[in-house]
């Protein structure tokens, strides 16, 4: 009787030695994590020091924070020795067995290692050229375009734009239409932040104490920029040096607002250092894979609370009325403006070209010009981009396309949309990790 019952037993002890051995390993694996969490996380404050835009934001302990250091050369070595390091340590828990929520935060800190990794070699004097970097810093392959085959859009654009003269002429004139006037810019962009967060709202659960201040800025490289303070606060800056077009103005107050960076970067806090007190989060390094989901969720986002009928009917029921501008050539305005961001993927080209020396400034300067359909001015601006963040250009475009084909390829209606949305601004992702889904 007793061998009986030993062997009905067995089963059960068992399993329950495997599911203790399996809690072993995920508590010591969650410890190492942590460990190697916060070594990143000095690590990129560390990077830093050698570059004014690299920490994006940082609402961690104040004690990881680099302090009586220089950046000089030896500080520099020191860290790309702590970044093979870093890299080591994760390479050996890859045999670990861990939760999916786990493995993507595996593959989230790795990957970003491998940028910082990448970014420190540049620091160094390293090189590499635009697809490389690309690569190195985003985690994506970039595919192969050409300027021809933009020209076929060129043409479908010259046959749609009134006017008489040139393309760009023609186009600058029909735009020209559509700025919204200095004095009445604030109104206008405040009323497109509160419909986009109402509308937000609607899918996705906020922090109550969630909120952001906008600042009117000049003579900066950028449109308009996001900086997340920690304890679901921003600022955003709105660059009003050069005149603002009234499409702009859902763009920016979706893209940094709701349901974009203000929005990704209170998620990931609440659901990620709130509640799973992981401090990889608490830093965010601008050149690194990470800009490529924000960016690219950001742009997708416009389109999630602004299907294309809808934004239009918007636009020219309440912004265009609050802006003074005339609303009869709205639809013409949207057809226009719809096939010219077709041409953004140029800017890709014309972006490589430049940074691996194969145009100079000027050339660069009149192909954006051309292809983008830019003025000048605007141009240059984009330039002063360039040379400031290199190819996190391809995050804009790039990024909207991987982020809108993993949703729409995995969705079958708007509230599996709105899910999968959310769950890419709340949860580790990598590119890489999207596009092998």
């Amino acid at each position: 009787m007793k061998n009986y019952l030993i062997i009905l037993l067995l089963p059960l002890l068992l399993i329950s030695c495997s599911s203790n051995e399996n809690k072993k390993q995920e508590s010591e694996l969650e410890i190492k994590m942590n460990t190697i969490a916060e070594s990143y996380v000095k690590l990129v404050l560390k990077t830093g020091l050698f570059n004014p835009n690299y920490v994006d934001a940082y609402y961690g302990p104040d004690e990881y924070k680099p302090k009586g250091l220089v950046a000089d050369s030896s500080l520099l070595n020191d860290i790309s020795i702590e970044a093979d390091s870093l890299l080591n340590e994760l390479e050996r828990l890859a045999s670990f067995k861990a939760t999916n929520l786990e493995k993507l935060r595996y593959r989230f800190l790795y990957k970003q290692a491998l940028a910082v990794r990448s970014e420190i070699y540049l620091l160094q004097g390293g090189q590499f050229t635009f697809e490389e970097e690309a690569k190195n810093l985003y985690d994506v392959t970039l595919e192969e375009s050409s300027y021809k085959q933009m020209d076929s859009t060129l043409n479908a654009l010259d046959k749609l734009v009134p006017g008489n003269g040139s393309l760009q002429k023609r186009l600058d004139e029909f735009r020209n239409q559509f700025i919204v006037p200095q004095d009445k810019l604030d109104k206008v962009f405040q009323t497109a932040i509160q419909e986009c967060r109402k509308r937000t709202l609607e899918h996705i659960k906020l922090p109550e104490n969630e909120k952001f201040t906008v600042e009117y800025v000049q003579d900066k490289p950028w449109a308009a920029y996001n900086w997340y303070k920690g304890n679901n606060y921003s600022v955003i800056q709105v660059n009003n040096t050069l005149p603002i077009l009234i499409d702009r103005i859902i763009d920016l107050a979706a893209h940094e607002g709701y349901p974009g960076h203000h929005v990704y970067n209170s998620l990931l806090e609440t659901n990620m250092v709130d509640k799973n007190k992981w401090k990889e989060f608490s830093v965010y390094p601008l050149f690194s894979p990470q800009s490529f989901i924000a960016e690219g969720s950001a742009n997708y986002g416009i389109d999630m609370i602004f299907p294309e009928v809808e934004r239009v009917k918007y636009e020219k029921s309440i912004l265009f009325p609050l802006a003074g501008l005339d609303s009869s050539k709205a639809d013409l305005y949207y057809r226009i403006f719809n096939i010219v961001e077709e041409l953004s993927f140029a800017s890709n080209k014309i972006s490589a070209d430049y940074l691996d020396g194969k145009i100079n400034k000027d050339k660069a300067i009149e192909l954006l010009m051309k292809y983008i359909l830019m003025k000048k001015e605007k141009a240059e601006q984009r330039i002063r981009f360039l040379e400031t963040y290199r190819s996190y250009v391809i995050n804009y475009n790039v990024g909207k396309k991987v982020i809108k084909d993993y949703i729409e390829g995995h969705s079958r209606n708007d509230d599996e949309r709105w899910k999968l949305f959310e769950e890419i601004l709340s949860t580790p992702q990598t590119p890489s990790g999207l596009m092998e889904k």
